[in-house]
């Protein structure tokens, strides 16, 4: 049997974290005298204490460790990979505070220039994936327009109009800091058939301080980019490691499509500051999702959404088989590429 301080001196953890741990349930002693109160502990609970103090050392929550010491390897690989991903976000996070930070200590004497290498079949996927989503109210500027939140290993095009948001992704490598710009809706359309024209696999795009610059086979457009705030889409997001979505349905995307599109879709009628709205009506069950009549129902998920929405996504979505996956029916549902993990748009739903 080895001392609390004699673990402390083999582990790495001191004798107050040791009695934390106790405390906590994530390590408690083999045994415990009843006179003196004085913790002792095998052998065996050394390997347990050293991977509890690296663990602590990385910033693993305690909820974790406690996981981690009573797991089997594999199970433990997993909850440091989601770890790793949470440390990986925070620290792009940082870098990207850090340069609007810097941008706004000095911002004529100190321009950042970031250069993407990106392919161009990916990025003009990726705008068409997000475009749809942009609004168009004069009033929320930052809203008519695509974030692109840049990488480490590429960028990440973001639109939304409030009540549906979509998010696609292109792969390449980057050269500069991590740094968001926000293109007006103008500047993107701009550039979408520059890419359409251009033949070769690359397309270059600059970041420099307000201006952006896109360039493909001798190609190029120029155009400001827009000093508003972007919403915190990241909110939105599944968060790595958390729970999955309480429901997936495959999707049928021309199907559900030409079903949408038919003269007699079936719809229901909602009143809203004195307007008359169409919601069309999703209904999921065992036999898969469909459209549900007015007065037809459903022993699975019901859910509203604006039709015409909905056929904005699974256009840009594409043919081929999607996954629609929702928690319930006032939570923001998504509709998933089968295809591109990376692609997907996110609508609010229409309380019925």
């Amino acid at each position: 049997m080895r001392s609390i301080g004699e673990l402390a001196r083999g582990s790495g953890l001191t004798v107050s974290a040791l009695r934390f741990y106790d405390s906590a349930g994530v390590l408690v002693p083999a045994r415990v005298d009843p006179t003196t109160g004085y913790r002792w502990y095998t052998d065996a609970q050394l390997a347990s204490a050293r991977l509890v103090a690296g663990l602590r050392r990385v910033g693993m929550p305690v909820a974790e460790i406690a996981a981690a010491v009573r797991a089997e390897p594999a199970d433990v690989h997993r909850l440091l990979d989601a770890h790793q991903r949470r440390l990986e976000d925070g620290l792009a996070d940082a870098r990207r505070e850090l340069s609007r930070i810097r941008s706004l200590i000095g911002p004529e004497e100190f321009t950042m220039t970031t250069r993407l290498i990106l392919s161009r079949v990916e990025l003009a996927n990726a705008v068409d994936a997000v475009r749809f989503a942009a609004g168009n109210d004069p009033d929320l500027p930052m809203l008519s327009a695509v974030l692109l939140d840049v990488e480490p290993d590429g960028v990440r095009l973001v639109a939304t109009d409030r009540h549906r948001l979509a998010v696609a992704r292109a792969g390449g490598t980057v050269d500069g800091p991590p740094v968001r710009a926000l293109l007006p809706a103008a500047v993107v359309d701009e550039i979408r058939p520059l890419l359409a024209a251009g033949r070769s696999a690359a397309v270059t795009l600059t970041l420099t301080g307000d201006r952006v610059l896109v360039a493909v086979d001798g190609g190029e457009v120029t155009g400001p980019t827009m000093p508003d705030e972007f919403p915190d889409y990241r909110r939105l997001l599944p968060r790595a490691g958390g729970a999955p979505p309480a429901h997936r349905f495959p999707v049928d995307a021309a199907a559900l499509r030409t079903a949408l599109r038919a003269p007699d879709a079936p719809t229901i009628h909602r009143e809203h500051d004195g307007r008359t709205y169409a919601v069309t009506v999703l209904g999921a069950d065992d036999h898969g999702l469909r459209i549900l009549g007015p007065d037809e129902s459903t022993a699975g998920v019901r859910i509203g959404v604006d039709g015409r929405y909905l056929l904005d996504a699974l256009d840009a979505a594409g043919d081929g088989q999607l996954v629609l996956e929702l928690d319930g029916p006032i939570a923001p549902l998504a509709i998933r590429s089968s295809a591109d993990a990376d692609a997907f748009s996110i609508l609010m739903p229409i309380r019925l």
